[in-house]
């Protein structure tokens, strides 16, 4: 259905979206991206998956990149980092290590249970 010029998909209002933001250079994201596949195990319906390559510092100031590897569920990053002044294509740092499956699962199921 076209409203107002924008796409609307009948069911998709319901969708949590994620949105997994990386580069390449960055060697954490292949982790990242396999504990939030893993996180994603058996309510992959209810996911609206989106991957973000960030790739020049337009598309990073454009995002809010907080650099490789980011996950944001409903726009919220999983540990709750404000956007950076200056977005900027780099590695992130994890002070406790990448989230974990079952980290990643606990935030998504969260929003669950507020949307």
């Amino acid at each position: 259905m076209d409203f107002w010029g924008i796409h609307v998909m009948k069911g998709d209002i319901n969708k949590l979206r994620i949105e997994f933001q990386y580069f390449e250079d960055c060697p954490n994201h292949k982790r990242m991206k396999d504990n939030l596949l893993k996180a994603m195990e058996g309510i992959e319906d209810s996911i609206e998956l989106i991957n973000m390559l960030v790739e020049d510092e337009q598309t990073a100031s454009r995002v809010n990149f907080r650099g490789s590897p980011t996950l944001l569920i409903n726009g919220e990053d999983v540990e709750n980092m404000p956007a950076p002044e200056r977005p900027s294509v780099a590695c992130r740092f994890y002070p406790n290590g990448i989230p974990s499956a079952e980290a990643i699962r606990s935030r998504i199921e969260q929003h669950r249970l507020e949307g």
